[in-house]
């Protein structure tokens, strides 16, 4: 007991409030019947209700309950306003009999304590089977969930026991509870809020229940329960005489119009209904084809209604649900009370349930498995039918043939949908739930049991690829991407080399960038490296294309793989696979830095799990040159060493190694290429391992490369230099301005600079002006290649000559080394260097090389000539002679010697996108004249003229006749034979659309001889003559005597003479060969003798002694031969005998002096047989033909100093 010290002054008859607290005293009589308890929630201390007896005598309590009837004085005393900090409730008891109720007027005493929320409630008591009746006295009630705007708030509840409340507001129409025993009515009033004295007018009476007529068919099973907690109501169902009744649950099923009973008025707030129907479908239909209930079959009750559809094998279930659903993936329920619940079970026996609400996107489910539909329907809500249908299960068939060497292994990852994978092997399918295996390279089919088996399982392609001491078996490659394409794919390599080596990883241009272990690219295509060391396996990384690492090698035994999902084609990458040398480290990494600003990270293997213990990795970096870069370790962790100690080393080539700790400070600002080593020590696994996460940031140096450019000494030279490369980072500079494409004047000076800039990224230029004011003082010059500053790094791409004659002038361009060929297809330029000219507004006369059928090209008025090498520092001389003559009548002319061996082709200029309009060119051809030419004009184009026309001609040198003239509108041979030299005229007219320009080819050929052909015929005839004649004098001559024959040979230059040789098998008697007819000689032959240019272009050694015609042999007329006389004959032979050698067959005998085989008798020289005097017909080398069938000894080799 305390006094409130805020009304201690005047005691307990005043009230007084303090600025510490509020107080408040009123006296209250609570009405007979009613329990008034009026509390607080805060601490004593705080607030407190306190009764006043007397003077000096106060009560405080945080809950006081007031006696019904009894006058008290209440004081309230609160640090909080007390309107806030008490309650108030005042409970009644309405007790009724079966017909009456007391009392009948419930009255609410609205005076009592209307500063405070108070609580009105009255609880009812009556019999069993007997309903209470309040009827609300003034406006109607509505049923409500929001807070009522006058303060006022009915709510009504079943029992106290019951957490279901129902709440109402004035204003509805709803006049009257119908309650029975226990249910609790209660109005809730805010302070200062007025409340009616009278609120319910009760009543009591028999309680009537509910009756309602049901029809249930076959396929539908209905139990109705209430919960034993809720008020009592029993159903009974009058079939016959005698009614069945159930406190709790009845079953029905297969009725019709059954009467059902209820001893409650509303059963259906006790009551709930389960439905459960049957939906039976084939593989082609269901029935019945719809989820459907009688609308008005228990519509005001709460509802469960569950479809137990039943499919065959392989059958897909589709629901189609209008309005859509979708899915509830938490616990809360759906805004309308409608939820829906799907559940499937699959062929292994597991089932997946899916939960749903309505008005979503999901308008149809296709499902795999007997299936249960349950719909939770709230009271009087209305259920939309749903359509049931069924179709064969649309399974997937592939046909897949591995590669050789291949294991495709397929194996599931989801749980849903239901899908087998299938083999067709004899004499059944296989088939596996979760994965199987496929090696054979051959055709196999595989057969998914659902139609999205994409979903369901993914794919594993793995290679073996083992290495020799020398090589692998093959490279690392994605031949297999036709595999199964929409699948998730794992390419896996497993590769193996001896135990001692590495296996080395070379990957294609741009390299693989590093990311971080478990992340994925950008492009979906990520790669993995994976080694097997003896105390497990260790991930080098995990890699993307495009980047700086561009060689990885890992000892003896590793994986590579390659994931790639199925929605992304796979863009094969080939990495080439080579046998490593010996290494003692977990890999080796080889990184190319790029040039420019840049960070690339690195981890260690495994990162971000432990470093393998006792094992060191190796990261060798390429730096660009010009260029500084600095390491920073990112993230690091330090094991706890066992024994050694964890060491970074830096090493450069042929440098001492720098041995540092992971918290030293690491190299910054340095230049060169660099190793990296990474070593651990034996850690305690139980602690945290090594780890490092580490960058390299690469900065260009900043030392430009400086050149001094003089051409005041080279006359009529400039430069120029642009970028060719993709380099940001290079930066070119002409008298410190920063250029992009530099230009040096001819007689300047300039001072360049080159920042960061490769040489292959800056092409170099240079160009020389050639001119003369008139004719005559332009002199013949040679283009050749003036010598550059040798500060000038980069090689020079080509040089230019401009070559500025007066009008009316024309430039001669002629070979060092004789000839030309323009480069056209079939005839192109393959050399080093390749010449272009054009015409002096640029237009393009054509390309052009050394060694050709072109004599001279000669054009009218300005020329450039443009050179272009692979290597102009390798080239010697000139590149072409240049001279000035008058003004010509075309625009271009060429001489052109076409070669006997190959076909020749000439182009127009600038082929093939036309001639310049109105302009000419003629090429000047010249043909042997023992050949004739044949033209073949094999690719024309004509245009459409809008001024003047288009004209080919063809006309022989000497002539005025043109052999062929054709013009754009007129139609020609395309083929033509000219007997010699000749000219050839093309000429362009304005065109209007299209360009001219035509390709001709030029053929040799040797010209036939008819009079040759003439004279050998008459020849032959001749001939035949002259045997004829020799036939009939030996048979004359046969009737002489024989006479002893002697034989001579004698020798021009006189001077041995062997008669009595018998070298031929018949006597001479026998022999007419050396008898002649009469013949006319200067008839056969005359025609020649007056040649006079033939014998003199005759070598000196053939001339001998030359006379007019044939005379018959008198003797030597240089010496006087001996007289011999000839012995006998010898008798005939059957055998002939060929004729001695001539050391053998001349007196007086001799040493045999050795000839060449072309001396011998048994040659002839080719040379010879090509004219009537059967005289050489060329001066050169000897050609012999071999006349005897005798075989002949070889000749001995010349033994040279080669040979030796």
């Amino acid at each position: 007991m305390r006094l409130c010290a805020t009304c201690a002054l005047l005691g307990l008859l005043f009230l007084t409030v303090f600025d510490i607290s509020e107080c408040l005293q009123t006296t209250v009589r609570p009405h007979k019947g009613s329990t008034v308890t009026v509390s607080t929630e805060l601490p004593l201390d705080q607030c407190a209700v306190c009764t006043v007896s007397g003077v000096n005598d106060t009560s405080c309590h945080s809950s006081l309950s007031l006696v019904p009837e009894e006058e008290v004085k209440l004081l309230f005393n609160c640090s909080q306003p007390i309107e806030q900090a008490y309650t108030v409730t005042i409970s009644r008891t309405i007790e009724c009999t079966k017909d009456a109720c007391s009392p009948v007027t419930v009255e609410t005493q609205p005076s009592i304590l209307t500063e405070f929320s108070r609580t009105l409630s009255w609880e009812v008591k009556a019999p069993e089977k007997t309903v209470v009746g309040l009827d609300i006295i003034g406006d109607g009630l509505i049923k409500t969930t929001q807070p009522c705007t006058n303060g006022i708030q009915y709510s009504m509840t079943t029992s106290k026991t019951n957490a279901e409340v129902s709440q109402y507001c004035r204003g509805g129409s709803m006049t009257r509870f119908d309650l029975t025993n226990q249910a609790v009515v209660s109005l809730q009033v805010k302070p200062n809020s007025q409340v009616d004295s009278v609120v319910f007018q009760a009543s009591a009476g028999p309680l009537k229940g509910r009756t309602m007529v049901i029809t249930v068919d076959s396929s539908t099973t209905v139990v109705i329960s209430r919960d034993p907690k809720e008020a009592e109501c029993d159903v009974c169902s009058v079939d016959g005489s005698t009614p069945d009744c159930r406190p709790t649950e009845k079953t029905m099923t297969n009725v019709e119009r059954l009467s059902l009973e209820f001893s409650c008025q509303k059963p259906q707030e006790v009551y709930s209904v389960k439905m459960k129907k049957k939906i039976e479908c084939t593989p082609s239909s269901c029935t019945p084809a719809a989820g459907e209930v009688d609308p008005d079959l228990f519509k005001d009750f709460k509802r469960s209604i569950t479809w137990d559809i039943s499919v065959p094998e392989r059958t897909v279930l589709t629901l189609d649900f209008p309005g859509g659903l979708k899915e509830n993936t938490g616990a809360e329920n759906c805004d309308d009370g409608l939820q829906y619940s799907v559940s499937t079970t699959k062929s292994d026996g597991k089932t997946k349930s899916n939960s749903y609400c309505k008005s979503g996107t999901v308008s149809q489910l296709d499902l795999l498995g007997a299936t249960t539909v349950t719909v939770e329907v709230p009271k009087g809500v209305e259920l939309d039918a749903f359509t049931v249908k069924a179709a064969p299960r649309g399974g997937r068939m592939l046909i897949v043939t591995p590669d050789p060497d291949t294991i495709i292994t397929i194996s599931r990852v989801t749980s849903e949908p239901d899908c087998s994978v299938c083999l067709k092997m004899d004499p059944k399918q296989k088939c596996e739930p979760t994965y199987i295996t496929l090696k054979d390279p051959r055709n196999t089919t595989v057969e998914f049991t659902c139609p999205r088996p994409q979903d369901v399982f993914i794919v594993e392609i793995n290679r073996e690829i083992d290495c020799t001491e020398t090589s692998c078996s093959g490279n690392i490659g994605q031949a297999e991407s036709s595999l199964f394409p929409d699948f998730n794919r794992t390419f896996t390599w497993d590769l193996k080399v001896v135990a001692t080596r590495a296996f080395q990883l070379d990957f294609p241009e741009p390299g693989m960038r590093q990311i971080p272990n478990k992340e994925t690219c950008p492009d979906d295509h990520t790669y993995s490296l994976v080694t097997y060391l003896r105390t497990g396996p260790a991930t080098i990384g995990t890699f993307c294309k495009g980047g700086t690492v561009t060689t990885i090698l890992a000892r003896y035994k590793g994986r590579m793989s390659l994931q790639v999902p199925g929605d992304r084609k796979l863009v094969p990458i080939d990495f080439k696979l080579n046998v490593g040398p010996e290494t003692s480290m977990v890999a080796i990494v080889k990184v190319n830095l790029p040039r420019g600003v840049s960070d690339t990270d690195f981890i260690s293997a495994n990162y971000p799990s432990d470093f393998p213990d006792n094992q060191q990795m190796q990261w060798h970096f390429t730096v660009p040159g010009m260029h500084n870069y600095t390491m920073r370790f990112r993230n690091h962790t330090s094991p706890e060493c066992l024994n050694n100690e964890v060491e970074v080393a830096y090493q450069k080539e042929e440098k001492k190694a720098i041995k540092l700790t992971l918290t030293d400070s690491q190299p910054q600002h340095q230049q060169g290429n660099f190793n990296m080593v990474l070593k651990n020590c034996e850690t305690n696994t139980t602690l945290q391992g090594l780890t490092l996460n580490y960058r390299v940031s690469v900065m260009r140096s900043g030392h430009p490369v400086l050149c001094a450019v003089d051409l005041t000494k080279r006359k009529g030279v400039s430069l120029q230099i642009e970028k060719v490369g993709s380099d940001p980072y290079c930066e070119m500079s002409i008298n410190s301005k920063v250029e992009k494409k530099i230009h040096v004047e001819a007689g300047t000076k300039a001072g360049l600079a080159f920042l960061d800039c490769p040489h292959e990224d800056v092409r170099l230029t240079a160009s020389k002006v050639i001119g003369c004011q008139n004719l005559t003082s332009c002199s013949a010059t040679l283009l050749t290649v003036p010598r550059l500053d040798s500060c000038l790094a980069m090689p020079l791409h080509s040089f230019t000559w401009h070559l500025n004659v007066p009008q009316d002038s024309t430039v001669e361009l002629t070979s060092p080394t004789g000839s030309l060929r323009q480069s056209l297809p079939g005839q192109e330029c393959n050399q080093s260097v390749s010449l272009h000219v054009a015409e002096g507004d640029g237009f393009s006369v054509g390309e052009f090389c050394f060694k050709g059928m072109i004599q001279k090209v000669q054009v009218q008025g300005n020329v450039s000539v443009t050179a272009t090498a692979k290597d102009f520092s390798k080239i010697k001389g000139h590149f072409l002679n240049v001279n000035y003559s008058r003004e010509i009548a075309e625009s271009i002319i060429y001489r052109v010697s076409p070669m006997e061996s190959s076909p020749t082709l000439l182009a127009t200029p600038n082929w093939p996108q036309g001639m310049k309009p109105s302009s000419t060119v003629a090429w000047i051809v010249t043909v042997p004249s023992q050949y004739q030419a044949h033209v073949h004009f094999v690719n024309i184009s004509q245009p459409k003229c809008n001024d003047r026309h288009t004209a080919i001609k063809v006309r022989m040198l000497g002539d005025d006749e043109e052999m062929l003239s054709r013009r754009e509108d007129e139609q020609a041979e395309d083929k033509l034979t000219v007997p010699r030299s000749f000219y050839l005229n093309m000429s362009n007219c304005i065109p209007e659309e299209r360009n001219f320009g035509a390709v001709t080819k030029i053929v040799l050929q040797k010209k036939s001889n008819l009079l040759a052909i003439l004279l050998g015929i008459a020849g032959v005839l001749l001939l035949l003559l002259i045997v004829l004649a020799v036939v009939c004098f030996v048979t004359k001559k046969k009737k002489k005597d024989k006479m002893n024959e002697e034989s001579a040979i004698y020798m021009g230059k006189g001077n041995i003479f062997r008669p009595g040789d018998s070298h031929f098998t018949k006597a001479r008697s026998d022999n007419e060969s050396h008898v002649y007819a009469s013949i006319d000689e200067t008839m056969v032959y005359g025609h020649l003798l007056g040649d006079s240019s033939y014998a003199d272009s005759m070598q000196d050694h053939f001339n001998g002694i030359q006379v007019d015609s044939y005379k018959t042999f008198t003797g030597p007329t240089e010496a006087e031969l001996p007289v011999i006389k000839e012995p006998d004959h010898e008798p005939e032979m059957d055998q002939f005998k060929t004729f001695l050698d001539p050391s053998e067959s001349f007196l007086p005998p001799r040493p045999r002096t050795p000839i060449n085989r072309q001396d011998s008798l048994v040659f002839e020289d080719r040379r010879m047989v090509d004219n009537e005097l059967y005289t050489f017909k060329s001066t050169g080398g000897i050609n012999t033909i071999r006349l005897s069938g005798v075989d002949m000894e070889p000749q001995p080799s010349i033994v040279t100093e080669d040979s030796l």
